[in-house]
């Protein structure tokens, strides 16, 4: 079966201009393709991913190159919020050029949890940029909120 789409000039005006910006980003993302790279993290932070293992859930955030020095996690019953800075600092020494770079940036992220949690029971692990945090459900929960430490 086929659909008809109606053909307006503002479709065909977005059509032209989704096209002209994808040949752009194609065109300039080969000449800087670390610039591009950076734009996709900043735009996407970092990516989560949440798992109901049943008696708990279980958080997991890629953070290639962050220290657990520089993280900084806060729990609360029904939610995780997991904060990172990133410093990089790279040079070049050759001898016709000499080249440095450096950037820093800061990520966070908040995970909502569908059922509380028990935040005493709470654990992190940081192990080859995968932060790992392991939440247990709980149906009543004494203390609101506390840091929690990354191991």
């Amino acid at each position: 079966m086929k659909f008809l789409i109606r053909k307006t000039p503002e479709n065909f005006i977005r059509t032209v201009n989704d096209e002209i910006s994808s040949l752009l980003n194609r065109h300039f993302d080969s000449y800087f393709p670390e610039a591009a790279y950076w734009e996709e993290m900043d735009k996407y932070s970092m990516p989560v991913e949440m798992t109901d293992k049943g008696k708990e859930y279980q958080v997991k955030a890629e953070l290639p190159g962050v220290k657990k020095e520089d993280l900084d996690i806060d729990i609360d019953k029904n939610y995780i919020v997991i904060n990172a800075r990133k410093e990089e600092e790279k040079e070049e020494n050759e001898k016709s050029y000499k080249k440095s770079e450096f950037r820093y940036g800061e990520f966070s992220r908040t995970v909502y949890f569908p059922e509380e949690i028990d935040i005493e029971k709470t654990e992190a692990k940081l192990e080859h940029g995968v932060l790992k945090v392991h939440a247990p459900k709980m149906y009543a929960q004494k203390e609101a909120k506390r840091k929690l430490t990354v191991k």
